[in-house]
């Protein structure tokens, strides 16, 4: 049977979109404040949700145990729990699904001898960040759970940066068997659009600071912050020393994201320009002009989102765009590295 197949392609494509999913899902629990409903986690039977009205309340009475419940949501009735509860429980089950997407398959593909080994070593790199992922997502929850009612802002952003990472390398892998062979590099450019994935992947992790920390729901002005001004003076005040206010404040952590996203457009229009006097293919030329039209969407989404204070709908169509904004740097990257 040939080694790295068709179905090996679906296979990891499959896993890249239900990876998506699972960031969108992330997204609604994180904007709807759902992400501490669930106070325990059971592998197999955590994945059954309560069946009946006792089972309920005995959910419902846990989390009444924790800071949440007792510091922000003591007029909360078993209706309103139930409602948070969903957005959680969805979240851990398509978590759980794409684990076995992950592991089944690769079993299988394995015994039948349909990896290669370079692919067999990348897939168990790709099920180490899978577990991994998992980890994050439950030692964020903990965070949440002892003094303060919300999850830790970095453990949130590890655990969304881990997901967007664990993407772009499944989405890579895929991208190798697809275009197997390989060609000459300009490695100029190769390097060049590496620099501008680094930042792009630090405007991610800013983007989990602006949401772990609610700072999207001050400063909602445009292109300047409050008062008329580009810096706020709650920028470098809020927090002592000087620097936490750039990763701890809620004012300095939003002036660099808004900054970072005038550098990510800088990058990408400088990659276009440079990229117009090299001979391109057709398929590095798709993933310039994605490129383009992604980061002009996704700045136009973060105005918007930034306006209007945060709605639900709009920060999870704002996190959905640096997803694809993600997917096409990898894609291009890949096709000017191979």
């Amino acid at each position: 049977m040939k080694k790295d197949n068709n179905k090996v392609i679906y296979w990891l494509l499959t896993g890249c979109i239900l990876i998506f999913i699972m960031v969108i899902v992330g997204g609604i629990t994180r904007l709807t404040h759902s992400g501490l409903s669930i106070s325990n986690y059971k592998l197999i039977s955590g994945t059954i949700p309560p069946m009946n009205e006792v089972e309920w309340q005995e959910a419902f009475d846990l989390y009444k145990q924790y800071p949440e419940y007792q510091k922000l949501n003591t007029n909360f009735s078993i209706e309103d729990f139930k409602d948070i509860y969903f957005w959680e429980w969805i979240h851990r089950v398509i978590g759980r699904f794409i684990g076995l997407v992950f592991i089944l398959p690769f079993v299988y593909f394995l015994l039948t001898k349909q990896l290669s080994k370079p692919t067999i070593k990348k897939s168990i790199i790709l099920l180490f960040m899978g577990g991994f992922q998992g980890f994050l997502g439950w030692y964020m929850v903990k965070s949440g759970l002892v003094d303060n009612p919300d999850v830790s802002h970095y453990r949130l952003a590890m655990h969304l940066t881990t997901a967007f990472l664990t993407f772009a390398y499944t989405f890579w892998v895929a991208l190798d068997l697809i275009f197997p062979d390989k060609k000459e590099i300009a490695k100029k450019m190769r390097n060049f659009i590496r620099l501008a994935l680094v930042v792009l992947i630090i405007q991610i992790i800013y983007g989990a600071f602006v949401a772990g920390l609610d700072a999207g729901f001050i400063h909602n002005h445009w292109p300047l912050m409050s008062d008329g001004k580009f810096m706020h003076e709650t920028v470098y005040i809020e927090q002592e020393p000087l620097y936490k206010n750039f990763i701890e404040g809620k004012s300095g952590v939003q002036f660099v994201h808004r900054t970072l996203a005038y550098i990510v457009v800088a990058f990408i229009i400088a990659m276009w320009y440079k990229m117009r006097r090299l001979l391109l293919t057709r398929y590095q030329i798709i993933g310039m002009n994605s490129l383009l039209v992604g980061v002009t969407l996704q700045f136009l989404l973060g105005v918007l989102t930034i306006i209007y204070a945060v709605p639900v709908w709009l920060g999870v169509v704002h996190q959905v765009g640096a997803f694809l904004l993600l997917s096409a740097m990898i894609f291009t990257l890949h096709r000017f590295s191979k």
